[in-house]
């Protein structure tokens, strides 16, 4: 590590802001242990507690049918295609009754952009949920697609999240935020919101009451001057509405299989013809050298996000684990069902018993949370210590 970056990490941890050109100055760094020492350091300034935590929730894809192109996703399919599905509302009350007899109280549920289905559709879908359910919250619909939603319906994001939120939207994930840098997103995306409309269903959402996450999906195209970027205008916004509860960011997953990545013939399997694209399925995937880095970096970069959370999901428990030495203060959710990372062929399966040993075997005591990071595990129910994402029923899936 050169004798310039220890200072910026010393000045990190005092609780001093770093800016645009420091904060690649350490991303630029290959001293992982002194950055993790920082980002620790970080972490236990702000969360002293003797506890990390975890989540217990399900994945919910209702649809898989998206307009947009997106060259990293193995999960969509192009409307029109033999594959596409709108999950059944019954089955979809099902895999809510299942997480809850496990001991979840959320559901995280995005899908595609569709192209017909209209907001009236998505009001009826969360009454349904809430009816059935009061208890569980409603993670839902990421800002590519609420912004969708308003473009469809002809309606302002303002209107278009209101009744979302009336309807029985609990909160809002942060998917689809890749890399927050215009550049990237039109290399790799198309039909897809940008970054400034992202952000701003975001602000709008916040200015309403509610919360969100936010996200970043890096190990691509991007530079690190670009990750930096995201990480700011993560922050900017926060300063502005603080509604952002997390971050929480992964690496790339090279799909095994990229069936209409980058095609600029007129394919069946892509019947618009749409030109352009990267194929990412020929890119190598970061390991976890440059995951734990680069969370580390966001620990220290994010001082106005009050959580970091892990990604078990693409990292894997041992690494997962060592997140919580590199900025992390959460282990994630249990996640009893997960498609769409599944999708690219990058499959971990941890039980909840798992998780929690990964939390106590790391010095912690496990503690069960909501999405607003509140504690909720009065008692442990040791009927969900040995669920995994691989023992969920073949329902049609995302």
């Amino acid at each position: 590590m050169t004798a310039s970056v220890q200072p910026l990490l010393d000045k990190a941890v005092a609780g001093e802001r770093l800016s645009r050109e420091e904060g690649l100055a350490i991303l630029e760094s290959h001293d992982l242990a002194a950055i993790g020492r920082a980002a620790d350091a970080v972490t236990r300034r702000l969360h002293p507690e003797p506890y990390r935590t975890y989540n217990i929730d399900r994945n919910v894809n209702y649809s898989n049918a998206c307009t947009a192109v997106c060259d990293f996703c193995a999960f969509y399919r192009p409307v029109g295609h033999d594959e596409v599905y709108v999950l059944e509302r019954d089955v979809l009350l099902k895999k809510i009754e299942e997480t809850v007899e496990l001991g979840g109280d959320q559901i995280l549920m995005q899908g595609g952009l569709h192209p017909k289905l209209k907001l009236d559709w998505y009001e009826e879908m969360l009454r349904d949920v809430k009816e059935h359910f009061p208890q569980v919250n409603v993670h839902g619909f990421s800002p590519p697609e609420v912004f969708h939603f308003a473009k469809l319906n002809n309606l302002s994001l303002e209107e278009t999240l209101r009744r979302l939120k009336e309807a029985g939207l609990g909160s809002l994930p942060g998917g689809g935020g890749e890399i927050l840098v215009d550049r990237v997103r039109k290399l790799i995306t198309r039909g897809k919101v940008l970054t400034d409309d992202w952000l701003d269903v975001h602000r709008v959402w916040h200015g309403l009451g509610g919360r969100s996450s936010a996200t970043m999906m890096f190990g691509h195209v991007e530079t690190l001057a670009e990750r930096v970027e995201h990480l700011d205008r993560v922050r900017e916004l926060q300063d502005e509405t603080a509604g952002f509860t997390a971050f929480i960011c992964w690496t790339h997953q090279p799909p095994e299989e990229a069936p209409w990545f980058g095609r600029d013939e007129q394919t069946a399997d892509n019947p618009d013809g749409r030109k352009g694209g990267v194929d990412m399925s020929t890119l190598p995937p970061a390991g976890a050298f440059e995951y734990l880095k680069t969370q580390a970096v966001a620990r220290l970069y994010l001082d106005n996000v009050p959580n970091i959370q892990s990604s078990w999901v693409t990292q894997g428990a041992k690494v997962g684990q060592m997140a919580l030495f590199f900025g992390a203060n959460d282990m994630g959710s249990l996640m009893i069902e997960e498609n769409v990372v599944a999708e690219a062929g990058t499959v971990h399966h941890l039980t909840l018993d798992t998780i929690r040993r990964c939390i106590t075997d790391s010095g912690f005591v496990p503690r069960q949370r909501n999405v607003f990071y509140e504690l909720v595990d009065e008692e442990f129910d040791p009927r969900a210590a040995t669920k995994t994402a691989a023992d969920d029923v073949a329902l049609p899936v995302i």
